[in-house]
């Protein structure tokens, strides 16, 4: 019985697995919202709201997580991003060290800001748990746009952050009801 109870509970996470690495969400194109909203991290997210900022799918854009020794002037520059937007869409965020920070960052932005609707642009691999990390902090009218940005994630990074999924998950089903 014990034997049987230990596969299911293998084969389970074996599924979820190659469910969670085979099905991961892509860029979404032609809706807009208010801001969009980008921890930073991997490759690719800060060029994609600066973009969509350009192409005014969005109004504004908050980077959180930005390391607390980069100025304005340096980020403008790194990724060239005009003065005229700087000064009037981007604002960066340097308090959060990880996801949960970057999701508490983002909740007091955007309440601060009354924002209605964002668009969270992080990686592929990282838009599961980055949405439910956010979704548990904004208020349930704030609609939350999920924008991917595609990469090529090891099989590591792909194992490392469905864990970490997991463990998200799990944490916001006890917050739930606890």
């Amino acid at each position: 019985m014990i034997l049987r109870l230990i596969a299911t509970i293998i084969l389970a996470w074996l599924l979820g697995f190659v469910g969670f690495a085979i099905t991961l969400p892509g860029p979404i194109t032609g809706v807009t919202a208010s801001a969009a909203v980008i921890p930073t991290g991997a490759a690719g997210r800060i060029q994609r709201g600066v973009e969509l900022l350009e192409e005014k799918q969005v109004d504004e854009i908050f980077i959180s997580g930005v390391d607390a020794d980069v100025t304005p002037e340096e980020f403008a520059v790194e990724f060239e991003v005009s003065r005229r937007l700087m000064n009037c869409c981007v604002t960066l965020g340097f308090e959060a060290t990880d996801t949960r920070g970057n999701a508490e960052e983002i909740a007091d932005w955007v309440e601060g800001e009354g924002i209605s609707s964002i668009r969270l642009v992080t990686s592929d691999w990282h838009m599961r748990r980055a949405t439910g990390e956010v979704q548990r902090r904004l208020p349930a009218e704030v609609a939350i746009i999920r924008d991917a940005v595609p990469s090529t994630p090891s099989l590591a990074i792909l194992f490392v952050e469905y864990h970490k999924f997991l463990a998200s998950s799990a944490v916001g089903i006890t917050d739930e009801f606890g």
